[in-house]
């Protein structure tokens, strides 16, 4: 009876003080479940990665085009890493509205894009990582057998089977799962896989290990890469060098720990869990420091490779 005198307005309620008084109170209920509060702290830290990665990844990606050629693998794939920090960043900016307001302004459809897209690119970004180091591998410790794999071709290849891979992935996702739905004024709310929530889907479940499958190979590409230099740049004159392929190995691996491994595993369990989300979204800003120092100690270690 309520229903039917709240659907005609609270001019009716009037007639009704009790009947009234339990629509207004239905009334904030219902405010409260399709409002979230704000939360500025999140909203300031989404704005500062945001205000910070996305000039670091658009100068990186200009230098890279602009001063070095797309002929050696590894260019091609911190590139491709770039534009997928690049993707990420694109997703940040309706968080740091919701998260400052705790207002959604647009449709539930829009919102599981969004999420599909930063997630899918921390996927790419930790799998082009890992290609990176593998790269890296090759061109320290097999430098001469190596040379017939560490091709141009075959890094594109790479890059793009990735691209196809997530694609395919967040489209079938997409069309398979019907998606959270969420009111029109909510999103980005953590839930979790007790709820028996359509919108998680088996590629959740499958992140973990997969990421845990990276990690490992990082771990070994790293301790490879790091016995081989201590064993063969012992000298004073290339000390700087060393450390400096050193630093750049133990950044890969810190940022594939940091960043990546803990979100993929709170995917399994809560869905845009705030810190865990900030952690991921942090590593766009770190990834150019990769850059920098592989152009700037990486590449003199290949000058110095016996032919």
């Amino acid at each position: 009876y309520c229903n039917d005198i709240c659907s005609d307005g609270v001019r009716r309620c009037n007639f009704h003080s009790r009947t009234q008084e339990h629509c207004f109170s239905q009334k904030a209920i219902m405010n409260n479940a399709t409002e979230e509060e704000p939360q500025p702290v999140y909203a300031a830290l989404f704005g500062c990665i945001m205000a910070l990665g996305l000039p670091l990844n658009a100068v990186s990606l200009w230098i890279l085009l602009r001063h070095h050629s797309l002929k050696s693998p590894n260019t091609v794939f911190m590139v491709n890493l770039a534009i997928s920090d690049l993707l990420l960043i694109i997703s940040l900016p309706m968080r740091v509205y919701f998260y400052a307001t705790g207002n959604w302004p647009f449709s539930s459809t829009v919102c599981n894009s969004i999420q599909r897209l930063f997630y899918a690119n921390i996927r790419s970004s930790s799998i082009f990582i890992t290609f990176i180091s593998v790269d890296r591998l090759l061109a320290v410790v097999y430098p001469l057998r190596s040379r017939h794999l560490r091709t141009t071709t075959n890094a594109w290849k790479g890059a793009g089977f990735t691209w196809l891979i997530l694609l395919v992935t967040s489209i079938s996702v997409t069309v398979t799962l019907p998606g959270r739905q969420q009111n029109n004024h909510t999103c980005f709310v953590p839930h979790d896989t007790n709820d028996t929530d359509p919108e998680i889907s088996p590629a959740a479940y499958l992140d973990p290990v997969v990421m845990s499958i990276l990690l490992a190979v990082n771990i070994v590409c790293t301790a490879m890469v790091l016995w081989t230099l201590r064993s063969h740049l012992s000298d004073s004159a290339k000390i700087k060098n060393k450390m400096n392929v050193m630093l750049i190995f133990v950044l890969n691996l810190a940022i594939f720990t940091i960043c990546f491994l803990p979100v993929s595993i709170g995917m399994a369990a809560v869905r845009d869990n705030l810190p865990m989300t900030c952690l991921s979204a942090a590593n766009c800003c770190l990834d150019p420091l990769l850059y920098y120092f592989s152009f700037d100690a990486f590449w003199k270690k290949k000058d110095v490779e016996p032919s």
